[in-house]
């Protein structure tokens, strides 16, 4: 029988053999090194025997795991490796096939150790680039092993962490294996995604303790990563992922990661969020940067009827996200990205005025949602200064534009809010977007100020100074002043005083440019009437004032020619007759203040023309206030505690700056002396029609009072009469008796409108449309009966004359005449 067996022995096939010579009697013994190396040898020079070995192998590897024989397991998979990594050639294709049924078996097996090995395995071959691709290999079960691996909930801590790792590198193996291979299935399908970045994102909020160690992966030494954590391990492999992500696959990777932070609430807490998103804008491709942004805006408007610490935590991410993508971060869609945070802004305003959700009810209390929603306004301001801080100058132009266009601005685009928040977030919403502004103006630089701050964009803010509301003009002054600043002067202007020498400040100055004088030459008069105007406001206090006396400094220093410092002199002068006049009785402290700021303004100006005469009168009158009347300076008027006088009695001529003296002494210097010598006095415009008093319902009365002058009822023209001074006197004396009749007669214009049946205002409108036409046909008739002809009469037929008139177009005229 033995000599049976022996010849049986001899008969079977040479591979078998040789895959058996590698297996010892005693398995501690481990593989028998000079048989692998003939086995080796036996496979190079024979490739088309390696499926053949491999299917071998993997038989006895799975006879081996059912009796429980571990050690020859081990083995196995040792030959398995030695053999892929010697062998790269065409036939390693079918040999890969039993190799991945055998590492299959391992992973399915309950055993730890089994997993473990069978994972070190797959990442060795993982490793291994092929020479030629496979169509029909499929890693669906790997990735659905390795993540349920990566959750996995052992009871020994040690080993469960050594099965999550085991699952990571899985999962990173499975990555590095099928990311450049077209021919395999798509690694970035959603299938395989919602599983993969789930896995990692949970590893990596198990050791969120430890911060994100770099911005870009770091090459760790060998020994390094043998002493990883789950969370270093996971973030290496992510950033590994996001960084072989194509143009293409980037929603694919980033939705996971969204949804994960959804179903987890992780949102509300900020940090784990924005460690994520951290990870993804440093590992993507930075061309790729606006992708993220865009989804996170998508997210952004899903959420909007959630709470608002969700919608915080997502702007949070934002606003990070754009910090680190600081160029071409958003990509081609600029103005979609502030259109989507300015309605975000927009419904947090209706949220907290209406304490309610459109659809969703009251949700928890409503002191506690103001606050959240406080919190998402600031969030959402901040964010849209951090994006317009990414962009060019062109671009943050527009976006200045588009966030006016959404402004609500009193009679010229009234963009009013919901009718659940009313009149009291009409005005929260230009408070909000007039703050958004202002980020997106912070460090605002251009050369060209006349493109850049065009009519569309300045007429509507200024507009802004003649409202009531004391923080919306602060606002705009605030705006004004970042604007014009491009040299970053402002912080030294920051609080008015009176400066003994600006050298101290080294302000840095420029020579005016064409197109600096261009943009003052249409707009100088503008902003001149405004600063007026502002300073007449009873509700101004020591912030505006402040900001009156940098926008006149930075105008001073960024903008200003000899016609421009002429004009601001006047300007200053004209605020010291304004309250020397006190026509719009205003408060003792805004009388001192506009005194303290024209004082410091013309001790700046002097010294910045540089005319002695001019610094002397200015110094001798500052040292007499000093003296006599230190309530008329700053140092005693813009203090926590003003010290001013209870009333202000008339004062002398010996502490007021005198228009005569400065005219005389700047004339001498080559100043337009006449211009010097006229005082300033701001002309009425337009934007008095816009006056911050008329409210919504004056307004509609009276467009109702312009058509009723317009109306047939008023045929009757009265003559033009003379104006003289009894008329004058007349109008004055009998001005209050017609004010009650006007306002009688609108009443009663307002109330038919609102009374009257349908049937009599259609016959008034009729009567209307027949008087219109009617005065058409008269126009008609002289437009085609002209003055009879200069022919004289027209002979008709048979000898009769025809008297009648020829038209215009009719008539025949020499070619002398036409030309």
């Amino acid at each position: 029988m033995t000599g049976v067996c022996g010849c049986c022995g001899a008969l079977r096939p040479r591979y078998k053999r040789l895959v058996d010579n590698i297996f010892p009697e005693d398995p501690e013994d481990g593989l028998v090194k000079a048989n692998m190396e003939k086995l080796t040898f036996y496979a190079l020079s024979a490739p088309e025997k390696l499926d053949r070995i491999g299917a071998y192998l993997s038989e006895r590897l799975s006879r081996d795991v059912a009796r429980h024989r571990y050690g020859y397991v081990c083995i196995a998979m040792e030959a398995l490796d030695q053999l892929l990594m010697a062998c790269h050639c065409q036939s390693i294709n079918l040999f890969v096939e039993s190799f991945l049924k055998m590492v299959r078996k391992l992973l399915e097996a309950d055993k730890p150790n089994l997993q473990i090995l069978g994972t070190n395995s797959f990442v060795k071959f993982a490793n291994i680039e092929e020479d030629t691709p496979s169509y029909h290999r499929s890693y669906d079960f790997f990735v659905s092993r390795f993540s349920e691996m990566c959750h996995s909930s052992y009871e020994d801590p040690d080993i469960r962490t050594k099965i999550r790792m085991a699952g990571i590198k899985g999962l990173q193996g499975v990555v590095r294996k099928t990311v450049n291979d077209e021919l395999q299935a798509n690694i970035w399908d959603p299938q395989h995604m919602d599983k993969i970045v789930p896995s990692l994102l949970f590893n990596l909020q198990q050791g969120e303790g430890t911060e994100s160690r770099s911005p870009s992966p770091l090459q760790a030494s060998e020994r390094e990563k043998e002493k990883e954590s789950p969370a270093e391990l996971t973030e290496r492999c992510f950033r590994e992922l996001l960084g072989r992500a194509a143009y293409g696959n980037i929603k694919n990777a980033v939705t996971p990661v969204l949804t994960h932070l959804d179903n987890h609430s992780l949102w509300e807490s900020k940090t784990f969020a924005v460690r994520c998103f951290k990870i993804i804008m440093y590992s993507i491709q930075s061309q790729h940067s606006h992708l993220v942004i865009q989804q996170l805006l998508s997210h952004l408007d899903a959420n909007s009827k959630n709470s608002a610490t969700v919608r915080a935590g997502i702007v949070e991410v934002l606003l990070e996200a754009a910090a680190i993508a600081a160029s071409g971060s958003v990509g081609p869609t600029v103005l979609e990205v502030f259109n989507t945070l300015l309605r975000q802004l927009r419904l947090s305003v209706d949220y907290e005025l209406t304490g309610s959700y459109d659809s969703c009810g009251n949700i928890g209390s409503k002191i506690i949602k103001e606050h959240e929603e406080r919190q998402l306004q600031e969030a959402v301001i901040k964010t849209i200064g951090s994006f317009a801080n990414t962009l060019p100058t062109y671009q943050r132009s527009e976006v200045m534009l588009f966030i006016m266009g959404k402004i609500p601005v009193p009679g010229m685009h009234p963009v009013l809010a919901s009718e659940k928040s009313g009149l009291e977030g009409n005005r929260m919403i230009q408070v909000m977007l007039l703050k958004s502004l202002l980020q997106v103006t912070t460090g605002f630089q251009t050369t060209n100020m006349l493109t850049a701050l065009p009519s569309s964009f300045l007429d509507p803010l200024l507009a802004f100074t003649l409202m009531e509301d004391a923080e919306i003009r602060l606002l705009v002054l605030e705006i004004l002043v970042s604007l014009i600043d491009r040299h970053d002067n402002w912080p030294k202007f920051t609080s008015i005083s009176i400066i003994s020498d600006i050298a101290v400040l080294k302000l840095k100055v420029d020579k005016c440019s064409r197109q600096d004088n261009l943009f003052m030459k249409k707009h100088a008069q503008q902003l001149y009437r405004h600063i007026f105007l502002a300073c007449k406001e009873e509700s101004s206090s020591q912030p505006h004032f402040e900001a009156l006396y940098a926008l006149l400094a930075l105008l001073s220093i960024e903008l200003a020619n000899e016609e421009v410092v002429v004009d601001l002199i006047r300007l200053a002068l004209a605020l010291q007759d304004l309250a020397l006049a006190n026509e719009e009785t205003l408060p003792i402290y805004n009388r001192c203040a506009i005194h303290a700021l024209s004082a410091s303004y013309l001790n700046l100006i002097c010294q910045l023309t540089t005319v002695p005469a001019f610094c002397q009168h200015v110094q001798e009158v500052i040292e007499m206030r000093q003296k006599e009347v230190p309530f008329l300076l700053p140092e005693d008027v813009f203090i926590e505690s003003p010290r001013i006088p209870k009333t202000l009695e008339k004062l002398e001529g010996h502490v007021l700056f005198l228009q005569s003296k400065i005219t005389e002494v700047l004339g001498g210097s080559g100043y337009n002396t006449d211009r010097l010598a006229t005082p300033y006095v701001p002309l009425p415009t337009d934007e008095d029609r816009l006056s911050k008093r008329k409210s919504i319902g004056e307004t509609i009365s009276l467009q109702v009072e312009v058509e009723s002058r317009n109306s047939p009822e008023k045929e009757e023209r009265t003559p033009a009469e003379e104006i003289t001074f009894e008329t004058l006197k007349n109008a004055i004396v009998d001005s209050v008796g017609m004010e009650e009749q006007e306002r009688e007669r609108r009443r009663q214009v307002v109330e038919k409108f609102q009374k009257a049946p349908f049937e009599e205002i259609a016959a008034h409108c009729g009567a209307r449309a027949t008087l219109l036409q009617s005065k058409l046909n008269q126009i008609f008739e002289i437009t085609i009966r002209p003055p009879p002809s200069p022919s004289g009469t027209i002979t008709a037929g048979y000898g009769q004359t025809q008297s009648r008139s020829v038209p215009v177009y009719e008539m025949k005229f020499p070619d002398l005449c036409v030309y």
